[in-house]
């Protein structure tokens, strides 16, 4: 699928998301429009690839695709950082082509894009180059809220380690927390995150639910959530 026909899935899913009461639940919603979603999001804490697309097409398909929007850096920049083209986000950056923190019409940065799609590497650059890691899209989603929902860990490591808020809550009140707690695969983006000692684990979305709440719903990982309160409990107040 070409990169224009996926920004056009991934902006009409946004706007389901916006059309629906405020009842709906967010979460619900984005299990059940995921095939309007960006693909290529597998966690890259065990070192797998996070961009699929990237074993079918050749290094001559991105080259031609680079060409095809040289004129335009600013596309130019979103579209490399997220697939991964480390190389030609340095160019646009070190020419001073595009802005770091360029946006789409959904106020995706190029760090959002790149965490969400769970590439470091240009996390990294992006971040060395001035980006905002505090950017907020239409919807409020910091690229931690991305980088989480993705269950890309290293990249939501990274984010936290250069100042990243845990505890930012979306449009709908949404943390970090909530997304991953509502994730398939998202084991290890829980443990950094209930790990931290800045997260607070009882901030309650739109809806009245703590990120428990929703992984006790849905069944995922909410034994983490007790091993973490637990643990928490044990501990004598000084």
């Amino acid at each position: 699928m070409s990169e224009s026909g996926k920004l056009d899935e991934k902006n009409d899913d946004r706007k389901d998301d916006r059309d629906f009461a405020e009842s709906f639940n967010q979460l619900e919603l984005l299990e059940t429009h995921r095939h309007l979603i960006p693909t290529g999001t597998h966690s890259l804490w065990s070192g797998e690839s996070s961009d699929e697309d990237q074993d079918e097409k050749s290094e001559e398909w991105y080259k031609m695709q680079e060409k095809k929007m040289e004129k335009n850096s600013e596309k130019l920049l979103l579209w490399a950082a997220e697939k991964n083209r480390l190389g030609t986000v340095q160019r646009i950056l070190s020419q001073n082509l595009a802005p770091v923190n360029v946006r789409d019409e959904d106020h995706y940065t190029p760090l959002h894009r790149a965490a969400y799609s769970g590439h470091l590497h240009v996390v990294r650059e992006l971040i060395a180059q001035g980006a905002d890691i505090h950017a907020l899209t239409v919807d409020g989603w910091t690229p931690l809220h991305s980088a989480c929902k993705w269950s890309n860990t290293k990249v939501a490591s990274f984010l936290l380690q250069h100042g990243a808020d845990i505890n930012a809550q979306t449009h709908g009140l949404l943390t970090p927390l909530h997304l991953a707690a509502g994730t398939r695969d998202s084991k290890e983006t829980l443990e950094l995150l209930l790990m931290n000692r800045y997260v607070k684990p009882n901030l309650k979305n739109s809806l009245d639910e703590t990120a428990y709440d929703i992984a006790r719903r849905t069944d995922v990982y909410h034994y983490l959530f007790e091993i973490v309160e637990d643990c928490t409990n044990s501990v004598p107040d000084s």
